[in-house]
């Protein structure tokens, strides 16, 4: 009897402890055996994301498609200006360039880009972009990992912060991964 509850103890502590294992292995080696192809002017979803007026943001790899590791957007803008000043938690951003031109600002570095041009901003280090100048720009965005950004850029679209107070915004910020450190940058060209 006594022999029979210490198997039954140790198979059950092996499968405590082998179970987490084996999930977040098949997680992070999962095979991605399917490759896809996102339109031009859509997104993978079928769900564009418009942050504000003149803003569209075309998912073309969603962190569902890669087991959160990546999150890929075309984005549009039509009006002058960018996010406030923020930095995210886990998550690196790059930005490429599409056309237009852009005032990027990381860390104490500021820089103008263009087109083909890209900019890097790693984890931890408070950036900040702008549109700048008139007519449309593109830009390729990149977040990896990609995180709660897509969920988050989804809850403004639909209008739910629209709706919160400040501090539900700003926990609501800080619950996707980052924070807002400072205002969004102004541009004024010479």
């Amino acid at each position: 009897m006594k022999r029979t509850k210490f198997i039954q103890s140790i198979i059950t502590f092996t499968a405590l402890i082998v179970t987490p294992i084996s999930v977040s292995a098949k997680k992070l080696f999962s095979p991605r055996d399917k490759g896809f192809k996102v339109d031009a002017g859509k997104s993978h979803s079928g769900k564009n994301i418009s942050l504000f007026d003149g803003d569209t943001f075309f998912t073309k790899v969603s962190g569902k498609d890669t087991n959160g590791d990546l999150f890929v957007f075309e984005s549009i803008r039509s009006n002058e200006g960018g996010p406030p000043l923020h930095y995210h938690y886990e998550q690196d951003e790059w930005w490429y360039v599409l056309q237009g031109e852009f005032l990027f600002k990381i860390g104490e570095e500021s820089f103008t880009a263009k087109a083909g041009d890209s900019v890097f901003g790693p984890r931890m280090i408070p950036h900040a972009f702008a549109k700048v100048g008139k007519g449309e720009a593109k830009l390729l965005m990149l977040f990896q990992p990609a995180g709660k950004m897509e969920e988050n850029f989804q809850a403004i679209s639909d209008g739910i912060t629209a709706k919160m107070s400040d501090e539900e915004r700003k926990a609501f910020r800080k619950k996707n991964g980052f924070e807002v450190v400072g205002p969004a940058l102004t541009y004024l060209k010479q």
